[in-house]
């Protein structure tokens, strides 16, 4: 190896490079599943688990091997089959599901965390114990020596941490990034296995270059997403219903939005239904209302109110930028109705001094069960409050189960900060299926029941209020568990929400 050691031989770059692939994958992975099963705290906590039990493992194989073949080549031949089994993450991410239909959810995603990525972990987690062995010559200096490779490390998985999160994921995409990161190990793995030639060199960077065009020329960096960003993959399918042309905007794993290409008024999920009558209901007493909506998805409702009432203000807080220009760009969204867009998350709009007086503020940035739980909490209501006028209403759309955790824990809540409120169920047999919609309406002023009984969009049923749950309903929720008062400290949302995710029914 001293004939390698000019510039073949960098212990410290080499483990810096390792490292932050590893990071790399541990991001992309957290987005590469999230279409199959959705992100959440238990995609999360699997990405991170399965990582860590394949860098332990690869830490102790690394060491192990490296005791009875440490060597520049058997480095290189780590290196190769780093980037063939970092390429079967493709493989296994167009297969999809991994496990039977009647697993758990839960299962399913830890088994599909697993097999995508816990062997390449594992057999990246093998070059740091490798290349400390070759790079300590001499005891004495061991610790310095250890030392160095460990914080080179922590440096490499550091910026393989912020430059997937903040700039490649965005600029590149998931599949990009992994035949990136492939074509790389491969190319340092040729290079360990010939030596310090230029030929080496030279291979590795053709196999790099041919590789990435061949990757391109083929589709293969191409994965299932119309659209990537950084907090969704954005996927559009055209369908039918009652003989009107539908599209169908789905955020990672679900549907989030239907939207009619030829009717803005068409509006299939039943809480959109209710945003609608609780629209009308306001514009009542004072017409047209200034509206903000919190998620603007695929703009089905604020489009909806700018054809039903065109003089409104309708304003869109939408985290994701992305979203927004794909509304634009594929879901009829038309720049001049005016829709005004906020690209940033609620919870910093909302902490701004109010710069107006909002009639009706309607929460839709609960995605199934990703709950941003920030949105949930008592601080946070109080922020809404202020936005709102004298008589506004606050209208928000949850998703919860038979057990009714979070709904009962999310009405306790918001009766914290508002006088009334008021739950609208979206089933009315909601205790004895997997999971429901429920539509909560705050306000600190009374609503008008029977005005509301006369509200019905247009489509002739009075949905709010025939699904509106009396005292009696709303008394055995509060009661029937403790109530948990949801705040900036202290917001299980995650695990109110288990037996949901995990498509529990009651006994």
């Amino acid at each position: 190896m001293t004939s390698q050691r000019n510039w073949l031989w960098q212990p410290n770059l080499i483990v810096f490079i390792s490292s932050a692939c590893i990071m790399i994958l541990e991001l992309v992975a957290g987005r590469m599943i999230a279409p199959h099963v959705g992100s959440s705290l238990y995609t999360w906590t699997s990405v991170i688990g399965v990582v860590l039990a394949g860098i332990s493992l690869g830490n102790y194989l690394g060491g192990r091997l490296a005791d009875r073949w440490a060597s520049l080549r058997f480095l290189g031949a780590v290196y190769l089959l780093a980037a063939i089994t970092s390429f079967f993450i493709l493989w296994v991410d167009r297969i999809g599901r991994v496990t039977p239909n009647d697993w758990p959810i839960v299962a399913e995603i830890l088994v599909l965390t697993t097999a995508m990525f816990f062997v390449p972990c594992t057999i990246l987690g093998m070059i740091s114990p490798i290349v400390a062995k070759l790079a300590v010559s001499d005891l004495a200096t061991t610790g310095s020596t250890v030392g160095k490779i460990y914080a080179a490390g922590a440096l490499g998985s550091i910026v393989g941490t912020f430059a997937t999160g903040f700039v490649l994921i965005s600029w590149f995409g998931t599949y990009t990034i992994v035949i990136g990161v492939a074509l790389l190990l491969g190319a340092l793995g040729i290079v360990f296995l010939l030596g310090a030639r230029w030929q080496a060199a030279a291979l590795a960077l053709l196999v790099i270059i041919g590789g990435a065009t061949l990757a391109i020329n083929q589709g293969w960096n191409k994965g299932p997403c119309a659209r990537e960003t950084n907090y969704y993959c954005i996927k559009v399918y055209n369908d039918n219903v009652g003989g009107e042309p539908i599209r169908l905007l789905v955020l990672d794993h679900l549907v989030h939005s239907y939207v009619s290409l030829t009717d803005p008024t068409t509006l299939i999920y039943g809480y959109e239904k209710i945003y609608a009558e609780m629209a009308q209901y306001r514009a009542r007493t004072k017409s047209p209302p200034d509206v903000l909506m919190i998620g603007g998805g695929g703009y089905t409702f604020a489009r909806y109110m700018k054809a039903v009432y065109p003089e409104t203000a309708m304003h869109v807080i939408e985290i994701d930028p992305g979203v927004t220009e794909f509304a634009y760009a594929e879901l009829a969204l038309k720049p001049e109705w005016n829709i005004l867009t906020w690209n940033e998350d609620a919870r910093t709009f909302f902490a701004r001094p109010p710069s107006r007086k909002y009639d009706l503020i309607l929460g839709d940035a609960f995605n199934h069960y990703s709950v941003p739980y920030h949105l949930t909490t008592k601080e946070f209501n109080e922020r809404v409050r202020e936005w709102l006028t004298d008589d506004g209403l606050y209208v928000v759309n949850i998703i919860d189960g038979p057990y009714g955790e979070f709904v009962r824990a999310y009405f306790h809540t918001l009766r914290q900060t508002f006088k009334h409120v008021y739950l609208v169920v979206g089933n009315y047999a909601w205790r004895e299926v997997s999971r429901s919609f429920f539509v909560l309406i705050s306000t600190d002023k009374p609503m008008d029941l029977a005005t509301l009984a006369s509200c019905d969009a247009g489509d002739g049923d009075t949905l709010t209020m025939r699904l509106l749950a009396g005292d009696g309903e709303i008394n055995r929720l509060l009661t029937e568990a403790p109530l948990i008062t949801l705040t900036d400290q202290y917001a299980p949302v995650d695990q109110m929400l288990a037996s949901v995710f995990q498509e529990t029914k009651p006994k």
